[in-house]
């Protein structure tokens, strides 16, 4: 089914999502650039920023964020990479979806693929928050050859379930969209302490202005299928995080996957990342990525 020409409410809230969209791409770092790459599914922008002719790092933001998201993160990974941050098709973004929907994981598969391609990436470390991080793990268990290394910050749905009492508060938001409610969950999952106020005024317009398309629901890859994948791999898990239940996570990860690596942050939330506290994050990949 095809998208109308804009995927937002009105006018007005578009312009006001681009506003604050935009002020977190003026805190990027000089030289950024911004792409946007035609595919099946639609247009995808893609923000790019580091070093010129060094190997390429990707990043998949949380699910309802944007490539914005690691505007905190891409200077110091930029000293060593070149970074190129993803905007999803159906999420609030600079994407537009206009072609098929993607229904399936299998159709997310395909949809980074073209990404990859247009970019021209044969090669890449993969990195991502939250439902990105589920989008990331499946992609390096679709393309293990491509994908050299893999980085899943705190994510959702790759080992272990949710936690019932996050259900509780992200599910009702899920189903009927709202800034309040987004506020109120971000505030609820961090413990009162809140990210960047120019991360939680996107999300919060996000979820007010912007009609998302139906989401592709993650399932948990088998056993089978990660004791398989020997992409070195580095675990992120934020210590507050109330999404799930982090021991029971690391321990599983620990025991099905071939070469892994985990990090504990122990006061980052799972709302809070990748932006609160940023420079622990930022050591935690930088010494992996250097160390492949």
């Amino acid at each position: 089914m095809t998208r109308p020409a804009t995927a937002f409410r009105s006018l007005a809230g578009e312009a006001a999502f681009a506003a604050a969209y935009d002020a977190l791409l003026a805190r990027w770092p000089g030289q950024t650039e911004t792409r946007d790459l035609a595919g099946e599914f639609g247009m995808t922008r893609v923000t790019v920023c580091g070093r010129p002719g060094s190997r390429a790092l990707v990043l998949l933001p949380g699910g309802g964020a944007t490539g914005m998201a690691w505007f905190a993160n891409v200077a110091a990974w930029g000293r060593t990479h070149r970074v190129y941050a993803v905007d999803p098709l159906g999420q609030a973004g600079r994407s537009v979806h206009s072609g098929r929907a993607p229904r399936t994981a299998n159709d997310l598969m395909v949809w980074l693929d073209g990404v990859l391609d247009a970019l021209a990436l044969p090669e890449l470390a993969l990195a991502g928050h939250s439902y990105g991080g589920w989008i990331a793990l499946r992609y390096a268990l679709h393309a293990p050859q491509r994908v050299r290394q893999l980085i899943l910050v705190d994510p959702t749905t790759c080992f272990v379930g949710m936690a019932p009492a996050y259900l509780l508060h992200a599910v009702p938001i899920l189903l009927r969209p709202s800034g309040r409610g987004m506020r109120q969950l971000i505030r609820w999952e961090t413990r009162k302490r809140p990210p960047d106020p120019d991360v939680v005024r996107l999300a919060e317009l996000g979820a007010k202005q912007f009609r998302a398309s139906k989401v592709v629901m993650p399932t948990r890859p088998g056993e089978d299928e990660l004791v398989a994948l020997h992409t070195p791999t580095l675990l992120v898990l934020a210590g507050q995080s109330r999404c799930h239940d982090i021991g029971r996570l690391e321990q599983r990860a620990s025991r099905v996957l071939p070469d892994v690596r985990s990090v504990v942050l122990p006061d980052a939330s799972h709302h809070g990342l990748p932006s609160l506290g940023a420079a622990r994050l930022d050591s935690a990949v930088a010494d992996f990525l250097a160390a492949r």
